[in-house]
């Protein structure tokens, strides 16, 4: 038994090194050469520090800010670490529900606003951190935004067309606007006036 048992801890051990050890070092030391931002969480600065990363949403509430996707992460909205979508099918009422009742705080946010809620606004994605908006989206929001800012609505459109982010290799995907960055922009442009 010992005959067969020696090779079989030997083998733990040396695997166990490899992939525990050797493989993680290796991988993290390029993506570290090659793409250190990416490793690092892809974070964004503001002022020498991290106010956010532009992969995973936040929450804004505020009038002057544009909003993000719903989140649906559980205990608190965008909780990386409790990544998932809600579950609930088209045929859920309590999805009906949440849906209404987003499209009623959209819609006395903006009174005015009579165009259709883009579907992005009052639906969580499937992981609940999205940090995009369609370009739909941001332009349903642009009204309530300039007032609220005290800017012509053309400046405020200026910005979102500077975040918004292509189809990736001109092809792949839909075009999308990150909540963050346009919401820095718009905070940095304010800070210029």
């Amino acid at each position: 038994m010992l005959k067969e048992l020696r090779p079989a801890l030997a083998m733990l051990l040396i695997l166990s090194v490899i992939t525990g050890l050797i493989y993680p070092f290796l991988v993290t030391g390029i993506a570290q050469a090659l793409m250190p931002g990416k490793a690092n969480g892809s974070l964004i600065a503001q002022d020498g520090r991290s106010v956010g990363s532009s992969l995973i949403g936040q929450p804004f509430s505020d009038p002057r800010h544009f909003w993000g996707r719903p989140s649906a992460t559980s205990p608190y909205p965008y909780n990386a670490s409790s990544s998932a979508g809600s579950n609930q099918g088209p045929l859920n009422p309590a999805l009906a529900e949440a849906v209404a009742a987003r499209i009623k705080a959209l819609r006395d946010a903006d009174p005015g606003n009579s165009a259709p809620v883009p579907a992005d606004l009052v639906t969580a994605s499937g992981s609940g951190l999205d940090p995009h908006i369609s370009p739909a989206a941001a332009e349903y929001q642009v009204a309530r935004v300039a007032r609220a800012r005290g800017m012509d609505p053309r400046l405020v459109r200026e910005s979102v067309s500077a975040t918004t982010a292509a189809r990736q290799w001109g092809f792949l995907g839909e075009p999308t606007v990150n909540v963050l960055q346009l919401n820095l922009a718009l905070d940095g442009a304010a800070k210029a006036r």
